[in-house]
């Protein structure tokens, strides 16, 4: 006889404020109403951060529009973003998208802006929402996908513990065509 596992949902998300994080010198606060349009705007004006992303230059319109969108995730409890800050300046930003808390399922995303690059703050910020997606949250497995063509991106998802489960030919439409995903994941040691 097969026994079907209880499947307990995972937390809830818009019934407490979005929290603070910090890892290390790193702060991970949600992104504010006004204020953090700038933040959005330079990473919108990068082309690395465009190549990936397919996004647009934005003006400050645009980026307000952009973070109410965010904001407004974890309210439907569909996802959080971050702006990551080393000494009280942005470097960055972590999210978790995707989420469907009844299947206790997430994906990780994240840009890092060029002051930030190549210092292991992203790892440390991804390392840190996924910790919190994880445990304090309670999803059961989160996935991060990139680009095969953006090596940095690979290692980020590796050094953060995302094991490599496999491809996904011609899955994502990036500002130069259409390109192949590595598809990693983490997955709770915990019970069910």
């Amino acid at each position: 006889m097969y026994v079907i596992p209880e499947v307990v949902p995972a937390g809830s998300m818009r019934d407490r404020p979005q929290p603070t994080l910090t890892t290390g010198d790193l702060r991970l606060r949600p992104f504010r109403e006004s204020g953090d349009e700038p933040i959005v705007m330079a990473a919108f004006a990068d082309p690395d951060i465009r190549l990936w992303n397919l996004e647009h230059e934005a003006d400050t319109a645009r980026a307000a529009t952009v973070i109410a969108r965010w904001r407004a995730r974890w309210t439907l409890e569909t996802g959080a973003s971050w702006v990551v800050e080393h000494a009280g300046r942005p470097v960055g930003r972590v999210a978790l998208r995707l989420v469907d808390l009844g299947l206790g399922l997430g994906e990780i995303a994240y840009w890092t802006l060029r002051e930030g690059r190549g210092r292991g703050g992203t790892t440390a910020a991804v390392s840190e929402v996924t910790r919190w997606a994880l445990e304090d949250l309670g999803l059961h497995r989160l996935e991060l996908r990139h680009a095969i063509a953006n090596p940095a991106s690979c290692r980020v998802a590796e050094r953060s513990g995302f094991v490599l489960e496999g491809i996904l030919h011609s899955a994502l439409l990036h500002a130069n065509g259409w390109h192949d995903m590595h598809l990693h994941a983490r997955i709770t040691t915990r019970p069910a």
